[in-house]
């Protein structure tokens, strides 16, 4: 029962998606990895949009630039590490084949205790409301736990900004709030291969993990939160609680992302 009125709750995240996806490759503006579905999608155009995030006073400002490890965010790596030499790649919350060869080769893990400021998150997205920030990922979550990591971490806190590089084609107005869950992550800027768009977001930012809606199928497919789980526990003295049972999806490992 759980599992259904969760499906039927995320039933409307779903067909928006799909919408995109569809329209990404009727429009034949996706790119490889193919097809678009189900990942976040690769778009013609990404370098240019990354290019006008680079020349942002935010993304020349910041210290310390955590960036997701999709394909479309590519060139947001690269100028990243060109520019400002300092950048974050979470993989502790994505499948082993999808992290990024050049986190592996040339970067450090992080640990939980570890003292660090975070001063920018790039976030990929599927679905983007300029309007409100509103924003949809591919469907897994693992953007949500990322923040809410580094929340609990304290590298990051609510003016911490957001940005996410899209097409235009991602851009949609049919995002309700009302239906958005406290664990979704707004975004303040968007760049496309054509504008940035500041969206003064009023959608309040996670606060950190909500244990109660995140399932023992993640919980068993990622380590680092099975280790914070039981420090919690250990900490508190109490058992943390856990959220209804979903069917995972399978890793997609793509050649094209780095």
């Amino acid at each position: 029962m759980a599992s259904s009125t969760t499906a039927e709750a995320g039933a409307w995240k779903w067909a928006i998606r799909k919408r995109v996806w569809d329209a990404l490759e009727a429009d034949g503006v996706a790119r490889a990895p193919r097809p678009a579905h189900h990942r976040i999608p690769n778009f013609d155009g990404a370098a240019a949009a990354a290019d006008l995030l680079g020349r942002l006073e935010v993304f020349l400002n910041a210290q310390c630039v955590k960036v997701n490890p999709d394909s479309p965010q590519k060139q947001v790596r690269f100028l990243t590490l060109s520019v400002l030499d300092s950048q974050m790649i979470p993989t502790g919350c994505i499948p082993e084949a999808s992290t990024p060869a050049g986190a592996a080769k040339y970067g450090r893990p992080l640990g939980l205790d570890e003292k660090i400021k975070v001063d920018l998150i790039v976030i990929g997205s599927v679905a983007v409301d300029p309007n409100s920030g509103a924003r949809l990922g591919k469907g897994e979550g693992f953007a949500e736990l990322e923040y809410g990591m580094l929340r609990y971490m304290g590298a990051i806190h609510d003016s911490t900004i957001i940005v996410t590089t899209v097409h235009d084609t991602q851009l949609v107005d049919d995002i309700p709030l009302e239906k958005l869950q406290v664990h979704d992550v707004p975004v303040d800027i968007i760049c496309t291969p054509t504008q940035v768009i500041f969206t003064n977001t009023t959608i309040p930012k996670p606060q950190g993990i909500y244990w109660e809606k995140l399932s023992s199928e993640k919980l068993g497919h990622i380590r680092v939160l099975r280790e914070l789980k039981a420090r919690i526990e250990h900490e508190t003295g109490t058992k943390l609680p856990c959220g209804p049972s979903v069917k995972l999806p399978q890793p997609q490992a793509s050649k094209e992302e780095e």
